[in-house]
């Protein structure tokens, strides 16, 4: 789509290097016979998933230690030791170390119950390997996590006060971390093999089909005119497409690089450019159904049915994005800011005829779910369709090699995944062994003195600092491990208590001082990185708020209530989030005073804790001041009048 600003030209599209902004996009690219080997490497690993997915009958244990023996030599081929590694050719010592690995590959299983010292010490090797593998893919943050969480095990003992355990042996800690179910080839490495990675296959499919540029006209069809337009367009895109990549920062780049110039070409400032696209982006990992593949993890650790996550994730990711709109209207209500000509807008109705087809897909995986399909069953038959769906028009048919292309894609875009889920099975091994998720629970249950809001604001604080510069799957499992036991402590709900540890661990993706979607939707917009965090922080004031809500009354994530409770809590959540974003952005009917932000944001907070009373006093302070404004604009356009 070719869109020009009020001048009539066409705002550049940047080139942004996203592998500067996100890890796990700093691969090797090679050519010639080594480009062939890992091509076809990447291939043999998604067969054998698909294989295992179809089959059904091969056990889990296998599965999990297959799946990493591809995962971990394919982490050392395609990603260098450093960033100034060769880009373009294999680094011979990653080459000998794939090798090791494929090399001991079956004598790994076979050693499992014999621990000799031959035993541990391969086995420590192999927690070695799997670490570095994460380390190259995903980063430092839950490496190092890792890290302390086994010295922690060593030296307990040695730990103060609540900390303190007897502390385990080196051949105790390698034989639970790496030879046994509670550690690397734990459960979070199982849902990745069993689960993730065919939904990840699946974005594949629907990413070589167009299915983002559809997003992306389909949302500037429906809002590109109106107030605010561009970025009301960056909102929509941005909850259209997180619910296929599950990534902020490659979310934000990918529409950001055509939102947020032509925000700019129309008079938005470029730190309020940038972070719509980054706000708007970071809630594309709590989109259901995919929620940048947490779900399935979810489903797994709190032992609800898949279908239960997407639908308690609905309706505050509903409000999440319902929070950012209020704050982006009000911002451009109040600069003046309007949307793109009648004329550059494409019609939704000729969008839909010629391309609509393209989401059935998606509504597809829905239905198998609903229908009852097993959450693989159901992943299986949503690649079929993807498939099958691009082929009903001429405009959108995919080539042969288009799927051989999504099929390597897949196993690709699974590597990040599966080694963060292999690093956090240490971790999750630690807190087996040690029982430090109780302790840490009930130490800071003791700080707060039991306290429910200030407990569930240290639980925040917790989840945004484990989430800093971590990708969402192994965002979720730090946090679970760690931040979400304290909230159970409280007496709420568990799936609450782990969507709440898992949307603020998301958050930290826009908040400073480590706000990675910020940071890319800066490099677009060339403007200061911190200002944009500190902006888009301020426009995901709704993402800060849905947590307390659901926490406080779970009917919101439709656990123990009825559908006339939950319409009622929807309304009075969104009325606050009104208020709160009138009195952060100075602007309701008409430009804010100073009382009027304070009664505003008192209201909003009142409307946030559940009770009639508190919701009584919230709506009435709201619709006050409307009403106030709305006459004092009506008394201002008499007067002008008069003269």
């Amino acid at each position: 789509m070719n869109v020009s600003d009020q001048n009539g030209t066409v705002p550049e599209m940047p080139d942004v290097d996203l592998s500067k902004l996100e890890k796990e996009s700093n691969t090797r690219s090679y050519s010639g016979f080594t480009k062939h080997f890992v091509t076809l490497y990447l291939l043999c690993f998604t067969l054998f998933q698909l294989y295992t997915s179809i089959v059904g009958t091969v056990p889990p244990q296998i599965v999990r230690m297959v799946h990493l023996g591809f995962a971990i030599p394919l982490s050392y081929l395609l990603y260098p030791a450093t960033s100034k590694g060769s880009m373009d050719r294999l680094h011979p010592l990653d080459l000998l170390v794939a090798g090791y690995y494929l090399y001991n590959y079956d004598a790994l299983i076979e050693r499992i119950g014999f621990y000799t010292t031959l035993d541990i010490f391969v086995g420590a090797v192999g927690m070695l390997l799997v670490m570095e593998a994460c380390r190259r893919v995903v980063g430092w943050p839950i490496v190092i996590i890792a890290a302390v969480f086994i010295l922690y095990a060593s030296w307990g003992k040695y730990m103060p006060g609540f900390l303190n355990h007897r502390g385990y042996s080196i051949k105790r800690i390698v034989s639970q971390l790496f030879f046994s179910t509670e550690g690397i080839i734990g459960s979070p490495l199982g849902v990745c093999a069993s689960f993730v990675f065919l939904f990840i296959l699946f974005g594949a499919f629907l990413e070589k089909t167009g299915i983002g540029q559809f997003f992306t006209d389909i949302a500037n069809a429906l809002a590109g005119s109106v107030p605010g337009g561009l970025a009301k367009v960056a909102v929509i895109t941005s909850a259209l497409q997180g619910t296929v990549s599950g990534s902020s920062v490659s979310n934000t780049v990918s529409t950001g690089s055509f939102t947020i110039p032509l925000m700019k070409s129309l008079g938005y400032r470029p730190e309020f450019a940038a972070a719509v696209e980054a706000a708007a982006s970071t809630g594309g990992q709590i989109m259901p159904p995919i929620m940048g593949a947490a779900a399935f993890l979810i489903s797994e650790i709190v032992g609800v049915s898949y279908i239960e996550v997407v639908k308690a994730a609905a309706i505050p990711a509903v409000l999440y994005f319902s929070g950012i709109w209020i704050m982006v209207h009000l911002e451009a209500k109040k600069l003046g800011l309007r949307g793109l000509p009648k004329d550059q807008v494409p019609h939704a109705g000729e969008l839909l005829r010629k391309e609509g087809h393209l989401i059935l897909p998606l509504i597809a995986i829905m239905v198998f779910l609903i229908m009852g399909f097993t959450t693989t069953r159901a992943a299986l038959w949503g690649i079929l369709t993807a498939i099958i769906v691009p082929y009903l028009r001429k405009s959108t048919r995919i080539q042969v090699a288009d799927i051989a292309s999504a099929l390597t894609a897949g196993a690709r875009n699974i590597l990040g995944v599966s080694c963060a889920c292999s690093t956090a099975g240490v971790i999750v091994g630690v807190v087996t062994m040690t029982g430090i998720g109780l302790k840490l629970g009930e130490g800071l249950t003791t700080l707060t003195s039991g306290m429910l809001i200030p407990t569930l604001f240290f639980t925040m604080i917790t989840s945004l600092v484990l989430g800093m510069g971590v990708p969402t799957t192994a965002n979720y499992l730090i946090t679970a491990t760690i931040a979400a036991p304290i909230v159970v402590r409280l007496g709420i709900p568990v799936l609450a208590a782990h969507l709440f540890s898992f949307y603020f661990g998301i958050l930290s993706d826009v908040t400073p001082p480590v706000a990675l979607a910020a940071y890319a939707g800066s490099a677009i917009a060339k403007s200061n990185p911190f200002k944009t965090g500190v902006i888009a922080t301020k426009l995901a004031v709704a993402a800060f708020l849905v947590p307390y809500m659901f926490a406080l009354n779970p009917s919101l994530i439709l656990i123990d209530t009825t559908l006339p409770e939950v319409a009622v809590i929807a309304v009075t959540s969104v009325t606050g989030m009104i208020g709160i974003g009138a009195a952060l952005t100075g602007y309701f009917v008409s430009d804010t005073l100073w009382y009027e932000q304070i009664l505003l944001a008192l209201g909003g907070v009142m409307l946030v804790y559940p009770g009639y009373v508190t919701d009584a006093i919230g709506v009435g302070l709201v619709a006050g001041i409307y009403l106030l404004q709305k006459l004092r604009v009506k008394a201002s356009i008499a007067a002008v009048r008069n003269e």
